[in-house]
């Protein structure tokens, strides 16, 4: 149970994988704001 071992976090960390003891963070879309996606709303509806 450490670094060798595929099954724990500390292993998958140590291999750099992935799995349901390390499962991967969701992507963020960070192009695309609240604040920004409210202003091209408004600006639509003016024009």
């Amino acid at each position: 149970m450490g670094k060798g071992d595929r099954k724990t976090r500390r292993g998958k960390i140590a291999m750099g994988t992935f799995g349901n003891t390390r499962p991967r963070k969701p992507k963020t879309n960070t192009t695309t704001t609240k604040a920004s996606s409210e202003k091209s709303k408004k600006s639509a509806t003016k024009a």
